[in-house]
């Protein structure tokens, strides 16, 4: 049994940039689901599970990547971990957001918080923590699933963690950010050419 696996959620609807498809993305010559795939794949991370409706990169395969979706689409977050975890029999799940442009810093950082909680998340400079930009034991998030109503259809991720015992792992505005905006993209684009 691998240790760990990875839950990439690619699904959202992008609705504060008028429906764009944010996975698709290109920040510093690649795509923000290349990014997450490579960050995952570096990690060791198998399976690595992307939830939404399959999209097609210029980039080829990075690493085999297994698409699923939650019932119903665009359920949010939560229903999107509880749709992936029935694939996953490693002991961690890696969860990424696909809008995360520094991902690749983002992993190596969760890796080093104590393992003895229920999982790990980011926490950006003014103290806002980043639930999915996060490492957690798959048993907790499994219980803290079947909790939930309607399988998490609805739910945040903050509603689906609320009762774990997560670490926060501190990490620069830069790496914690993620990409809601165009003016975010531009910024991301910015730091990363």
């Amino acid at each position: 049994m691998n240790e760990l696996a990875a839950i990439l959620l690619a699904g959202g609807r992008g609705s504060r940039m008028g429906g764009v498809q944010k996975p698709l993305l290109e920040v510093g010559g690649r795509t923000l689901l290349a990014a997450a795939v490579t960050a995952a794949h570096e990690a060791g991370c198998d399976p690595i599970i992307a939830v939404g409706a399959p999209v097609v990169t210029t980039e080829g395969p990075i690493a085999p990547v297994i698409w699923v979706r939650e019932d119903p689409p665009f359920g949010g977050p939560a229903a999107a971990i509880l749709a992936a975890l029935p694939l996953i029999s490693a002991s961690r799940t890696l969860v990424l957001a696909c809008d995360l442009p520094r991902v690749g810093a983002v992993v190596p950082l969760l890796r080093t918080a104590p393992a003895e909680a229920d999982g790990a998340c980011l926490v950006d400079e003014s103290g806002r923590r980043q639930p999915l930009a996060g490492l957690y034991r798959t048993d907790a998030l499994r219980a803290a699933g079947a909790a939930m109503p309607e399988h998490g259809r609805g739910a945040s991720v903050r509603a689906l963690l609320e009762g774990l015992q997560v670490t926060e792992v501190p990490a620069s505005d830069d790496i914690a950010a993620d990409i809601d905006t165009w003016d975010d993209l531009n910024e991301a684009r910015r730091r990363n050419p």
